[in-house]
């Protein structure tokens, strides 16, 4: 007849299923993230290193603010580090670096770009006598 415990709340009976499916959900989100670096580390071992002519061309960051919940709200902040180079060819890559490559390198640098796949290995600017 009716689904609905006549004796229960229907709060109690469908907030543990919606607890439950996001719950699924976020193990679910975890795995395809965890496959897809996999693939990407595999990826940058299997690709070969090189060194190549390139040109700093722009820098960014991305910050993210992470709260804790707790007696005073305190958290913390991670700062993470882009820089795109542009190759000979007009092509450009964007590569995660480390904040002290990141505060030596500057938009326009001229240099060998040191990489493999997607993953930074270093740059070493050209010394131009004008």
């Amino acid at each position: 007849m009716n689904d609905i415990n006549p004796s229960g709340d229907f709060m109690f009976n469908i907030v543990p299923l919606f607890i439950g499916i996001i719950f699924v959900i976020m193990i679910i989100i975890i795995i395809v993230r965890s496959v897809g670096a996999v693939k990407q580390w595999n990826k940058n071992e299997q690709s070969p290193k090189l060194t190549v002519p390139a040109v700093v061309k722009t820098k960014r960051t991305k910050v993210n603010r992470h709260i804790h919940s707790g007696e005073n709200n305190m958290g913390h902040v991670t700062t993470t580090y882009f820089v795109t180079m542009e190759f000979d060819s007009g092509d450009r890559s964007e590569f995660k670096i480390s904040g002290k490559e990141f505060g030596q390198l500057a938009e326009g640098d001229v240099g060998m770009l040191h990489f493999q796949g997607t993953r930074f290995l270093g740059f070493a600017r050209s010394i131009e006598n004008t």
